[in-house]
């Protein structure tokens, strides 16, 4: 409705909306004085047109790093070097953060002491390695009706492992499936 009052029909194409700056360049710095950082003079409080003409004088920009400081705090640099080198950091960080893995372990109501311990060795190697793990048991149709028998056998895996792990949250019922998250107690070895 709003769009149609502004002259625009169906099938029309909005305009490009740019996106704003995330720091303040050159004639964009609004405050009269701006304390001034960088290489090849000496660091200090300027006038704006002075630092603005040093700047100048050696070719590069004059951006606004701190903008609530008091006077805001700029720094002589090449603008487009400073945002490359600031999307690689983020990069670096976000490529060191590490991610949480969870490996699922799937139980039946009426699972057998062999199944248990195959299932028990895989889930202490799983913890060993710093993976959490999320053991559920699985009641098909009528087996609902053994929802204390899921819940033993739950706290009875919880209980072999805690050596290795630590529980995270205790077994909770969730439509047809048990759950219960376990935690490794140390990183990675």
């Amino acid at each position: 409705m709003a769009l149609k009052k502004a002259g625009f029909k169906r099938g029309m194409r909005l305009p490009f909306k740019k996106k704003e700056a995330e720091h303040k360049i050159n004639n964009f710095i609004t405050s009269a004085e701006v304390r001034l950082t960088g290489e090849d003079f000496e660091s200090g409080i300027y006038p704006l047109a002075q630092a603005l003409a040093i700047a100048e004088e050696q070719g590069l920009d004059l951006v606004e790093i701190s903008p609530n400081a008091v006077p805001p705090v700029c720094r002589v640099i090449d603008y487009n070097k400073f945002l490359f080198e600031k999307k690689k950091k983020e990069k670096e960080i976000k490529s060191n953060a590490k991610q949480t893995i969870i490996k699922e372990i799937r139980f039946g109501p009426n699972t057998d002491d062999h199944d248990f311990q195959f299932k028990l060795k895989h889930a202490v190697s799983f913890l060993e390695s710093g993976e959490k793990v999320r053991a559920y048991v699985h009641f098909k149709g009528r087996a609902i009706v053994y929802k204390d028998r899921g819940e033993i056998l739950l706290l009875k895996f919880a209980q072999a492992l805690e050596d290795v792990g630590k529980v995270e949250l205790l077994p909770k019922l969730e439509g047809k499936r048990m759950f219960l998250t376990l935690g490794p107690k140390t990183g990675k070895r």
